[in-house]
């Protein structure tokens, strides 16, 4: 692995590339990746910077933690406050904003709230503490999909019964699928996620090539993959095709992973969910198999979600959709800060406004002279 991280960061391959980017465009272009990881190799390494005036990036839905919705995030809250339960999630979860509070405040205020890396960390834990209960916060797209599923499967194969997840799995091309829908989208071309696609192929994506007649290139996530997916992209683009495209093989095949695939069938099943950002999208999410129910959290403990909006200085809806990019927010870097975030585009790790923040906050804009 640590010869595909010095190849993939070659900086004259992806000089390389940014030349023959600039070789083959004849007209602007605007294109979209849809991976948080992306996004920030993207602003990390200033690649939009090596790119001639014609080609645009924009950043769409490819945060799972920036899309958990309101009252998702409300409903964690709500059982990490109970005293019989422990609520175990990611560390990215602790900051979202809910409605009133986060997390980190329930666990300052005394809640049993834990950061794990592993949905099997949360379910040792409910084995070593029987008399709790032991919630985790399955939160993620495909790639996070298989090892909740095994948790699920696991906790039912060894009737733990203290043992739930609060789910909030959503998949990606149903996510395109409403950006492309939308009568506000300008976007000619996608960078699809590689890490999604090493679990669900990328089948699924054909159909919105060939619905939308665009050009969708699956692609890794070091600088020497980006760009060379943005060539992919743009050639397809100029010479009028619209295909899917697989840059990163070293990782995806078109259908994916078989055995991963075959337990999320067995776990979970096709539910509509809720996107922060981009309201309800049918089909565009995973919940928990009718044999699997009874480890439903929000079944257990009896909750309701209710909707609520985001605060209205917070424009994360339309940097999701890639109708605005962070610096254009007037609360950024202002109002809006990671340790203050008025969105979860600002406090994950994976999230636009996180990106922008961390790598290019002490600039006045993004609109730099390019090559």
């Amino acid at each position: 692995m640590l010869r595909y991280i010095d190849e993939y960061r070659d900086p004259e391959l992806a000089l390389g590339y940014a030349r023959e980017i600039a070789a083959v465009t004849t007209r602007h272009w605007k294109i979209m990746e849809a991976c948080g990881g992306q996004t920030h190799s993207i602003v990390k390494y200033g690649i939009d910077r090596l790119l001639p005036t014609g080609i645009t990036l924009v950043h769409g839905p490819g945060c799972p933690v920036c899309v958990t919705p309101i009252s998702l995030i409300d409903s964690a809250i709500e059982l990490a406050a109970r005293p019989e339960v422990t609520f175990c999630t990611f560390g990215d979860m602790l900051r979202v904003p809910g409605s009133r509070k986060d997390l980190m405040t329930v666990k300052a205020e005394g809640g049993d709230v834990r950061v794990v890396y592993s949905p099997l960390d949360a379910l040792r834990l409910a084995e070593n503490l029987p008399h709790r209960e032991v919630v985790f916060f399955a939160v993620g797209f495909e790639t996070t999909a298989p090892a909740n599923a095994m948790a699920a499967y696991q906790a039912r194969r060894k009737k733990i019964r203290n043992f739930s997840l609060l789910v909030s799995q959503v998949l990606v091309p149903p996510a395109l699928e409403a950006v492309l829908s939308s009568p506000l989208h300008e976007i000619n071309g996608f960078l699809a996620p590689g890490h999604a696609c090493t679990i669900s192929g990328y089948e699924d994506y054909e159909a919105l090539a060939r619905k939308f007649r665009v050009p969708l290139v699956v692609t890794g996530f070091e600088p020497g993959d980006i760009l060379h997916g943005l060539l992919m992209c743009i050639l397809q683009l100029e010479s009028g095709r619209a295909e899917v495209e697989n840059q990163y093989t070293r990782s995806v095949q078109r259908e994916g992973n078989r055995e991963a695939r075959a337990m999320l069938a067995e776990v979970f099943e096709i539910a509509p969910r809720v996107w922060r950002g981009l309201g309800k999208i049918e089909a565009s999410g995973l919940r928990l198999s009718a044999a699997y129910s009874e480890l439903d959290a929000e079944k257990r403990f009896g909750l309701s979600p209710e909707s609520a909006e985001e605060k209205s200085a917070c424009i994360s809806g339309l940097i999701l959709q890639g109708i605005r990019k962070p610096v254009e927010c007037p609360e950024f870097g202002k109002g809006c800060r990671p340790e203050r975030p008025l969105g979860a585009t600002m406090v994950s790790s994976e999230g636009a406004c996180s990106a922008y923040y961390r790598y290019r906050r002490l600039e006045a804009t993004d609109e730099l002279p390019r090559t």
